[in-house]
């Protein structure tokens, strides 16, 4: 079948980040780790594996991160992935084929992939996080009957949806109500991480919350904490001006752009009524602030200026990742701030019940009028891959939030 591959080819990964320096094209060249070619479709890795006939994918922020290679070699994530990879753990499709020891998935099932390969898709028993639904969390990624990788995509053995068929442990596949379309199933995985950002990060009842950046993650989370949290203000900070246009739309009350960055604490100051205390040089910190910051940018700016405007005992919450450099942090410890990573999903507890996040999604999309469907921006189909990462790449120019590939005809 034709894959989108990447491989760990450290010639084509030198060559590429040096051209990438002339132009962004050069990421998704001929001569770049990524390509599209002709891969041998493997067996199933256990009888309780299904295999499921790709109907969308999105792309993921980490994906086109990868392949525009923004990350560093000492990041200890790379010890638990393995090479070569076919990306895209955001799939939506239909079970084409069951191995004969699956019990709960049939063929012809139209399912949203939970795409973390924890103890179950390895054949282990569970871990202390497995057992309790904490799958991202797990202590068994590189070890079982599959090559180390913490999802769908980035193990050799668990190709993803960027190809028009995907392996996965009947475990993996969580079916789509008849009434939800492919479009609404797709956003299940962004939904969840972003879910499970607010269920563990919650704000006080009428509080105020601060959500930097709006790309996926940062809309999708907007309302979220409308319906789950109806008595907290919303602040969104959003780079481009049609993220802006969405993050009204989806229920922000107060959307503030990105830069300049003194504006944007100031403002920020006189949203919550705190009163700036200036340093000797540089940017000021709020004395009061917002209770609870979802950072889904990850960058030293962010949450540098996330700690500046972050009340006393307030917490912040980081979804995005990015490459760390230095930034000043004094007032996480002046004023015992929470800085958290926030990992993916799991099974989450909302309104007193426990259930899979992206079981969570369909009841709220089913039953509380959820959409978040004005966030798919682009479709493609996989041959064009290049200008689908080339659309993710500058945002600005293509007012691009999540891109899809479309394998349907």
């Amino acid at each position: 079948m034709q894959a989108l591959v990447f491989d760990q080819s450290i010639p084509r990964l030198a060559f590429t980040k040096l051209m990438g320096m002339v132009s962004p094209r050069a990421y998704v060249a001929r001569t770049a780790p990524i390509s599209l070619r002709e891969v041998e479709e493997a067996p199933l890795p256990g009888d309780d594996w299904v295999r499921i006939r790709t109907r969308l994918c999105g792309l993921c922020g980490s994906d086109y991160k990868q392949v525009f290679l923004n990350g560093a070699t000492d990041n200890p994530m790379t010890s638990v992935i393995s090479f070569p990879q076919v990306l895209g753990h955001e799939v939506v499709g239909v079970i084409q084929e069951v191995g004969p020891g699956v019990r709960e998935r049939r063929v012809g099932e139209r399912v949203v992939l939970n795409p973390w390969l924890s103890c179950a898709p390895r054949g282990l028993p569970p871990c202390r996080w497995c057992e309790q639904g904490d799958y991202a969390q797990c202590e068994g990624f590189t070890r079982g009957r599959l090559e180390p990788g913490i999802h769908t995509g980035n193990s050799r053995d668990a190709t993803g949806g960027f190809a028009p068929r995907v392996p996965a442990h009947e475990s993996m596949c969580i079916p789509i109500p008849d009434d939800v379309t492919d479009e609404q199933a797709v956003l299940a995985d962004p939904f969840s991480v972003s879910l499970h950002a607010v269920l563990h990060n919650p704000p006080p009842a009428g509080g105020r919350v601060l959500i930097y950046g709006c790309g996926t993650l940062g809309l999708l989370t907007i309302p979220i904490l409308r319906l789950v949290h109806p008595d907290v203000e919303v602040v969104a900070v959003a780079r481009f001006a049609h993220q802006s246009e969405l993050a009204e739309r989806m229920g922000a009350h107060v959307v503030l752009p990105h830069r300049p960055t003194r504006a944007l604490i100031e403002r920020i100051g006189e949203l919550t009524k705190s009163e700036l205390h200036e340093p000797w040089r540089g940017l000021p910190m709020l004395n009061g602030g917002v209770d609870v910051v979802y950072d889904s940018v990850g960058l030293p700016e962010t949450l540098e200026v996330g700690v500046r405007v972050t009340r006393s005992r307030g917490t912040i919450a980081v979804t995005g990742v990015e490459t760390p450099h230095r930034f000043e942090w004094t007032p996480l410890y002046f004023k015992e701030i929470s800085l958290r990573g926030s990992n993916a999903f799991g099974v989450e507890e909302l309104d007193g019940r426990r259930q899979h996040a992206m079981s969570w999604y369909f009841e709220l999309v089913r039953e509380r009028g959820y959409d978040g469907t004005a966030i798919l921006t682009h479709r493609y189909p996989l041959a064009e891959y290049a200008e689908a990462f080339l659309t993710c790449h500058d945002q600005g120019r293509s007012r691009a939030v999540k891109v899809l590939f479309d394998f349907r005809d």
